[in-house]
C-alpha cells in the first residue's frame, strides 16, 4: 500500500501558478513501478476478498416436475488470485493497471423444494474465470499541497462462472448453471469497480503522511512542495520539489534561485533523489539570518591532551605584545561568519567556502573581556556526504584557511605567525562541533514507513544523487 503510494505521490499535480527550477528532483524508475506494482496488487486482492454475494431465491417450472422452489445462500469467496497484471505509466496523465486472467472460488449452500413435499440440500463450489480489471488512477493536489487519489475509468468484466454441485439429482445441473453463470456474474462485475474505488481511495490517509514541510530543528525546516507538474515519460517519472529551507515560521525568499540540472539516465535502483547545491546554500542563509553561524570558543573546549592552550602565554609565543600586555590570562575567541557559506558541487567533490572574522580576547580577572585583534577568515572545508535513515548528513574536512589582519589592538604583527594556531583551533574545536550539528542529518522527502535500501550517493556537477531501493514496512 505505501510502495502505491509513493508512486502516486510522484504523480500528484500540485496547481501552481510560477514555474521554477526545483531545488530536489525525486525520480520514479521501472524498478521502483513494479515494486509499487506488487504491493499494490497484493492490498487490491485483500480488498477484493470483501466480495459479498447476496442469497437467491425463486422458482423455475423444470419439466417434468413442475414447479422448484430454490434458493442459494452462504455464497462466499474462498479464493482469489491476480496472475497477471500490468502498470503503465502513460506519458503527461498518470498511471494505468490493467489485470486480465484473474479468478475466484466461491462455496455455498443450495436447497430446492418441489412436489409440494420433497426437498433436497446440499452445497456447490464456483470457479469464476477471465475476470479482467483496466483502470485509470488520477492524481490531484488538495489544500494541504499534498496529493490526493481517485479512480477513474474502471471497467470490469467477467468472463464465466462454472459450478460443480454437491449432491442432488443431475436434473439440478440445469436448472441451476445458466442461473449461477449469469446471475453470478453480474453480481461480480457490479462490485469490483467499487472496490478498486476503495483501494485507492484508501491510499489518500497515507498520502497524507508526505513530509511537504519538514522541521529539522528549531531554527529550520524544509520545504517540499511541488514546483511543477511532475514529468511523466514511458520508463520514469521526475518529481520536482521545491526543497528550501527556511527559518520556522518566516518563509523568505534567499537572494539567489536554483539552477537547471538534469538527472543521468541511471535506472537500477527503484528510486533517485537530486540534491542540489540550491538546498545546500539556502540552508547555509537560513542559518546565518538566525545569527547561529557564530562560535565562542574559550580554553576548556580545547581537548586536554593537546598542547596548545587558548591563553597569553601560548599565543605570547606568536605575538610578544599579547604576554607582555596580558600576561597569565586565559583567552576568549569569537568566530563568526560574514556572509553566507557557499556550497558547490563538482564531480566527486563537494565544498563550502566560508568567508568570517576571528576576533580574540583576553579575559580580565573581573571577567571583563580586552580585544586583541580581528582577523579575516577565508577558508574552504571538503565535505564527506552520506545517508542515514531518512536523512541526510555529513562530516567536513579542512582544506584551506587563508588569514588577513583586520584589526590589531597590540600592535602590528605578522599574521602568519599564528597561521598553525588558527588551524590548529579550526581543526580541533570549529569543525568538530559543526560535524556533531551535521551529523545529526536533514530529512529527507518521505512518506510514511518508507525505509531505504543500500543508498549511494554520488556527487555530480551542481547537486548530488541517492541512488536507492524503498522499502515499505506498513
Amino acid at each position: 500500500m505505501m510502495a502505491l503510494s509513493w508512486l502516486l505521490v510522484l504523480l500528484a499535480i500540485t496547481s501552481t501558478t510560477i514555474s521554477t527550477n526545483p531545488g530536489v528532483t525525486v525520480r520514479l524508475t521501472d524498478k521502483g513501478l513494479q515494486y509499487g506494482k506488487q504491493l499494490g496488487i497484493a492490498a487490491l486482492q485483500k480488498e477484493l476478498q470483501s466480495v459479498h454475494i447476496p442469497d437467491y431465491s425463486g422458482s423455475e417450472h423444470v419439466s417434468p416436475i413442475g414447479k422448484v422452489t430454490y434458493s442459494l445462500t452462504n455464497m462466499r469467496l474462498v479464493n482469489t488470485g491476480l496472475p497477471r497484471s500490468a502498470v503503465n505509466l502513460v506519458p503527461g496523465t498518470g498511471v494505468r493497471l490493467t489485470i486480465g486472467d484473474a479468478f475466484m472460488n466461491l462455496h455455498g449452500d443450495w436447497r430446492v423444494k418441489y412436489l409440494r413435499i420433497i426437498k433436497d440440500s446440499g452445497s456447490f463450489d464456483v470457479n469464476v474465470n477471465g475476470l479482467t480489471i483496466s483502470t485509470t488512477i488520477a492524481v490531484k493536489s488538495d489544500e494541504t499541497g499534498r496529493p490526493v487519489v481517485s479512480n477513474t475509468n474502471c471497467v470490469a468484466t467477467v468472463g464465466s462462472a462454472k459450478v460443480k454441485f454437491h449432491g442432488g439429482a443431475s436434473w439440478l445441473y440445469n436448472l441451476f448453471s445458466k442461473f449461477i453463470n449469469k446471475a453470478l456474474c453480474k453480481a461480480l462485475q457490479e462490485q469490483i469497480c467499487p472496490l478498486v474505488d476503495k483501494t485507492v481511495a484508501g491510499l489518500n490517509p497515507k498520502l497524507k503522511t508526505l513530509n511537504v514541510l519538514a522541521k529539522v530543528d528549531k531554527y529550520a525546516e524544509i520545504e517540499y512542495s511541488m514546483v511543477s507538474s511532475p514529468a511523466v515519460s514511458q520508463s520514469s517519472i521526475d518529481l520536482n520539489l521545491k526543497g528550501e529551507f527556511y527559518n520556522i515560521g518566516k518563509h523568505q525568499e534567499p537572494p539567489f534561485t536554483p539552477a537547471a540540472f538534469s538527472l543521468p539516465s541511471e535506472n537500477n535502483n527503484m528510486l533517485y533523489m537530486a540534491l542540489s547545491a540550491f538546498t545546500a546554500n539556502s540552508a547555509a542563509f537560513v542559518y546565518n539570518k538566525a545569527g547561529v553561524l557564530s562560535l565562542y570558543i574559550t580554553d576548556d573546549m580545547v581537548p586536554k591532551s593537546s598542547p596548545f592552550r587558548l591563553d597569553t602565554k601560548t599565543f605570547g609565543v606568536f605575538i610578544p605584545q599579547i604576554a607582555k600586555q596580558y600576561p597569565g590570562l586565559m583567552m576568549k575567541m569569537l568566530v563568526r561568519a560574514e556572509k553566507n557559506p557557499s556550497v558547490t558541487f563538482q564531480p566527486k567533490n563537494a565544498t563550502l567556502q566560508a568567508t568570517g572574522t576571528v576576533t580574540a580576547y583576553a579575559i580580565q580577572h573581573n571577567g571583563t573581556l580586552s580585544p586583541l585583534f580581528v582577523l579575516n577568515l577565508e577558508s574552504s572545508v571538503s565535505a564527506d556526504v552520506f545517508v542515514r535513515g531518512l536523512s541526510v548528513a555529513g562530516h567536513l574536512t579542512l582544506n584551506e584557511m587563508k588569514l588577513s589582519l583586520g584589526t590589531s589592538y597590540v600592535g602590528p604583527f605578522q599574521v602568519g605567525s599564528i597561521d598553525s594556531a588558527l588551524r590548529t583551533v579550526l581543526k580541533i574545536v570549529v569543525i568538530p562541533i559543526v560535524n556533531v550539528q551535521l551529523d545529526k542529518g536533514y530529512p529527507l522527502p518521505a512518506l510514511g514507513k518508507m525505509n531505504l535500501v543500500k543508498p549511494q550517493i554520488q556527487i555530480m556537477k551542481d547537486y548530488m544523487l541517492i541512488g536507492t531501493d524503498v522499502d515499505f514496512t506498513g
